[in-house]
């Protein structure tokens, strides 16, 4: 992977893609501090290994899931290095089978595609479609990291600024709790 290795404060001088943009210009309307990492494509949490160390905060996971019927959307956030088993995800939100939701909900609701989810898209899904899981053990970490629409940047907020910013894009987690194991 080949990084740039630079820790920038605040948003890139040169435009960028509108939806990377609005998440800046929202951090910055919230009066929000945050590092940020350019970097090339981060696919996988391995990719994203290189990235924290120019950070000097971890990655978490994001995933976009959906239940059975494709009714119900949930994005939920936990540390990169815990397993996910979609079991003890669906016996504690008490819903069906969850799964991988489709790409073309993901652009609808957060205007971004597979590999750049995180929380800052929130801002986008303004009809509330999408309920916010955070794992507990995410709320040990210091800052919480995530990709501005764009697997090509990441964003590090102190963890009470991300909570603070998806709860003023009106979304209220939800805490769980998924074994290590």
């Amino acid at each position: 992977m080949n990084n740039d290795n630079t820790l920038y404060i605040g948003k890139p001088a040169e435009q960028r893609s509108e939806v990377e943009m609005a998440i800046y210009d929202r951090l910055d309307a919230l009066g929000m501090d945050y590092k940020r990492a350019d970097h090339a494509h981060a696919d996988t949490m391995e990719d994203c290994l290189a990235i924290e160390k120019v950070l000097g905060a971890k990655i978490c996971k994001n995933l976009f899931l959906c239940n059975r019927q494709k009714t119900s959307f949930y994005m939920l956030l936990m540390p990169g290095d815990k397993p996910f088993k979609t079991r003890f995800l669906t016996s504690q939100l008490n819903c069906a089978r969850l799964s991988f939701a489709e790409a073309d909900k993901m652009q609808e609701y957060l205007h971004t595609i597979p590999g750049s989810v995180s929380a800052l898209e929130l801002i986008f899904d303004t009809d509330n479609n999408i309920q916010l899981v955070i794992d507990n053990d995410l709320m040990k970490d210091e800052y919480i990291c995530g990709h501005p629409g764009i697997n090509t940047s990441t964003v590090c907020l102190l963890r009470d600024d991300m909570l603070r910013y998806v709860r003023e894009a009106k979304h209220e987690p939800a805490f769980i709790d998924l074994p290590a194991e």
